[in-house]
């Protein structure tokens, strides 16, 4: 007999580029136990690679739920897990889940030549375009493998994790899967990839994510401590689990993240896709998160202060007032969205003596950037933001809110919650009850 949702924890760990959080939540809200591990820095390489031992996830994944686990509530309540890791990371496993060699990170650009092919197979809307597309790591860990790659699984780092808790490899979720060419509309991988030296055994079944994929191995419940009977939940990627912790689920719930970068994402009822832009778009039951992201934010910021001097000079603006500067403010030449322009300078002239006037032109200038992003997401088909909840270093800065609420003319908020472990606590709790 299924129990009732109330009764539920939902267990949410979040694997990210420097470390592994977990939380367990129920559906109220009420927080049992948090735990965090520390992940070594990935391994960089000649050539553009990025690598890292999926053995190190599998150790700090089973020490966070070791500690949450040791939760009385855990031990009386039923419990789903579910992971959101970094996306488009990619470990090849063999037939018993074994990692056949190092992971390939979501920044790794080794695969050049694999990119190459799948532009000459892929459509050019296709996300699972560019050296960085899980497809191309794909295909370039293949070509290692050699004898192996018959006998192969190809896994987002999510999917991995996931198989070490089931004790089976082979799944992947909607939003994991979308670099590597599934199409999420109509829940399958497009004829296109046959023309691959890609076996389509290697491939995995692709799930809903947050659906219940079976109860935890005996093997996995000894390691984490977790119940016999917690159920084991499809994953998604660590951003879409962020998206999720803010509570934004309605059509027009915008989040934008103001960290180095500066990331735009909006609840949609239809997808929307505009690779020149790298505008794409994951499923969400029946809605989609539609994104893109500018090379603005943060760093372009901490070009010139650091954050005592941010906040210091935030506080003598004012931000009802424009500064009469005329910004783009970019880390470097390039930039992808709202303007697709690689040659793209930027725009941080001319500068006023007084650091604060300065400061006040970079901060509405990157919050120009924001409006246009959204103006250009409606254009291609996204609906226009009726809120903003804000994520990010960027959005405890009052002053930057107060300026992007002028010139957005809709209300904007920094987020109650924005742990991707939270987000994927509550997707677990939301599963269909179909186990």
């Amino acid at each position: 007999m299924t129990a009732p949702v109330g009764s539920r924890i939902g267990i949410g760990v979040d694997v990210g580029t420097s470390g592994v959080r977990a939380v367990a939540l129920d559906a109220v809200g009420t927080r049992f136990a948090t735990a965090a591990k520390a992940l070594p820095a990935p391994l960089r390489t000649a050539g553009g690679g990025v690598q890292q031992d999926p053995a190190c996830w599998w150790q700090a994944v089973t020490a966070v739920l070791r500690s949450v686990a040791a939760s009385a509530a855990l031990r009386q309540r039923p419990c789903r897990v579910w992971l959101g890791g970094t996306p488009a990371t990619v470990p090849l496993a063999g037939g018993a889940g074994r990692p056949l060699g190092p992971a390939l990170m979501y920044n790794d650009r080794s695969a050049a030549d694999a990119a190459a092919q799948v532009a000459a197979a892929a459509p050019a809307d296709s996300p699972a375009l560019g050296v960085g597309s899980s497809l191309a790591k794909a295909l370039h860990l293949l070509a290692a493998a050699a004898a192996d790659a018959h006998r192969c699984h190809v896994l987002h780092q999510a999917d991995w994790l996931t198989g070490c808790l089931l004790g089976r490899f082979g799944d992947s979720d909607w939003n994991n899967a979308l670099k590597l060419g599934f199409d999420p509309a109509v829940e399958r991988w497009p004829d296109w990839l046959a023309g691959l030296p890609l076996p389509a055994r290697a491939l995995p079944k692709v799930h809903a994510p947050g659906l219940a994929l079976g109860s935890i191995a005996p093997r996995a419940a000894e390691a984490t401590g977790l119940p016999p009977d917690t159920l084991i939940c499809a994953g998604t990627t660590d951003s879409t689990a962020a998206v999720l912790a803010t509570g934004a689920s309605e059509p027009g719930d915008a989040v934008t993240s103001l960290g180095s970068t500066l990331v735009l994402k909006i609840i949609a009822e239809q997808p929307v896709t505009a690779p020149d832009y790298g505008v794409y778009s994951h499923r969400l039951r029946d809605q989609w998160l539609v994104g893109g992201a500018s090379n603005s934010g943060g760093a372009a910021l901490r070009a010139y202060f650091d954050d005592a001097a941010l906040v210091r000079l935030s506080a003598a603006i004012d931000p009802a007032q424009p500064s009469g500067l005329d910004y783009y403010p970019l880390p470097a030449a390039g930039e992808r969205f709202p303007v697709h322009d690689p040659a793209l300078m930027p725009r941080v002239t001319p500068r006023p003596p007084e650091d604060s006037r300065f400061l006040h032109g970079l901060l509405e200038g990157i919050a120009r950037i924001e409006r246009d992003g959204y103006r250009l997401l409606g254009q291609l088909g996204a609906p226009q933001p009726t809120r903003v909840v804000s994520i990010g270093g960027g959005a405890r800065n009052a002053t930057w809110t107060a300026i992007r609420q002028r010139l957005l003319g809709i209300e904007v908020t920094p987020a109650a919650e924005q742990e991707a472990a939270v987000g994927a606590a509550r997707l677990a709790l939301r599963a269909p009850a179909d186990d």
